[in-house]
């Protein structure tokens, strides 16, 4: 994992201003994609079929994990 993160910064060291924020912008958004991947998984392993939530209860749940 040392080795990787060595390798990411000297990838950063690399790129230019406009590179560097259109990397920040597309990394960003997978990483809140993964986020919220992550949090829709945990939520379908603890509700089960019967378990019936409002749209506003949904999002509460997804807030919270």
């Amino acid at each position: 994992m040392n080795l990787l993160r060595i390798r990411i910064h000297h990838l950063i060291e690399q790129l230019g201003d406009e590179e560097l924020q259109s990397v920040w912008e597309s990394v960003h958004a997978l990483h809140c994609d993964f986020y919220m991947l992550k949090a829709i998984q945990k939520v379908k392993r603890s509700q089960q079929p019967w378990d019936i939530l409002t749209q506003e209860e949904a999002i509460q749940i997804l807030m919270f994990y």
